[in-house]
């Protein structure tokens, strides 16, 4: 099995503007951005937890 091409990758970027049209994909952006930022930031909160547990074992 190989790697995805740039070939496979333009099709994959046609089929989705064609699917949610050029208005709509910067706001698919913004929310794709603000969930990532989103789950570092939870992740980030998550460790100072998890080593406090760990000293208490």
């Amino acid at each position: 099995m190989s790697s995805i091409g740039v070939t496979e990758i333009l099709i994959i970027l046609a089929v989705v503007l064609l699917l949610f049209g050029g208005k709509k994909i910067p706001e698919l952006m913004k929310g794709f951005g603000s969930g990532i930022k989103e789950f570092k930031n939870a992740a980030k909160d998550d460790q100072p937890a998890a080593r406090k547990e760990e000293e208490t074992k």
